[in-house]
């Protein structure tokens, strides 16, 4: 796998299981790259980045000089004139965050009411994820998204090797997951798998394929104490939660599996 979109309902995980992952593919000597298109990003801490680290991250919506450079128009303008197709080649290794073998990126959030919208922030934004999508490269890519498919498109969809979406045992979090997937599949992505998160126990695990939405599920990773605790200590969870490590492992191994039989 190379290009993987994580998504859910908001706190079933998604961040736990973006992080989780990334471990995962860096144990495995794969050059990894993490994105950050949650509204709120907080998957810095989550894998364990330095807290003077996270405090220079800048999200890429908020730099309003590289914008500007970019896109020919100022940031917070509607309309007007502005490239459509900026320069992002160079923004990985120059605007990203490097540790422990992962290289972060924030996006940031475009701050503009109504849907919709095409302004200098979003179309400089869309057009990053497009390229780290459709690189191919040697780099795992791994977006944690917010619940939706809000960061792409038709022209990138074709390019995301396995869209993941974080379910937890309940009939709120099924009932996201149903929209993601038709969301998903309106755009062509087919690759489509759950993993459940927060399992207690077999009857979670049970749960959850009785009323999954019809979706292959990749595994299970069980309620975690130590994953809360990695949480308020600010550690990173694949150090503190060696159960979840070995869960994941086994969640990325059925997931080239699967992929490698369609």
């Amino acid at each position: 796998m190379s290009k993987i979109a994580v998504t859910g309902k908001g706190g079933v995980g998604k961040t736990t299981v973006t992080s989780l992952l990334a471990h995962t593919y860096t144990q495995q000597g794969r050059r990894v790259i993490v994105i950050d298109a949650d509204p709120s990003p907080n998957l810095a801490w989550a894998l364990g980045f330095p807290p003077e680290m996270v405090a220079q991250i800048t999200p890429i919506a908020d730099m309003e000089e590289l914008i500007q450079e970019r896109t020919g128009a100022k940031p917070g303008g509607v309309g007007g004139w502005f490239k459509m197709n900026p320069r992002v080649d160079d923004i990985p290794e120059r605007f990203s965050a490097e540790y422990g073998g992962i290289r972060l990126l924030q996006l940031g959030t475009v701050k503009k009411g109504g849907s919709g919208c095409i302004c200098p922030e979003s179309v400089l934004v869309k057009t990053l994820v497009t390229h780290l999508l459709l690189d191919e490269s040697s780099e795992v890519v791994i977006m944690d998204m917010e619940a939706g498919v809000e960061h792409l498109g038709r022209a990138t969809a074709q390019a995301v090797d396995a869209f993941l979406i974080v379910v937890e045992p309940g009939r709120r979090s099924l009932q996201t997951a149903e929209l993601i997937k038709r969301l998903a599949q309106d755009i062509g992505i087919t690759d489509l798998y759950l993993i459940g998160n927060g399992a207690r126990d077999e009857r979670d695990g049970e749960f959850l394929r009785q009323h999954s939405p019809d979706l292959p599920i990749l595994g299970l990773l069980p309620y975690s104490p130590e994953a809360i605790e990695a949480d308020m200590q600010g550690v990173a969870v694949f150090e503190a939660a060696p159960k979840l490590v070995e869960a994941t492992k086994l969640i990325a191994a059925e997931l080239d599996r699967l992929e490698a039989t369609t």
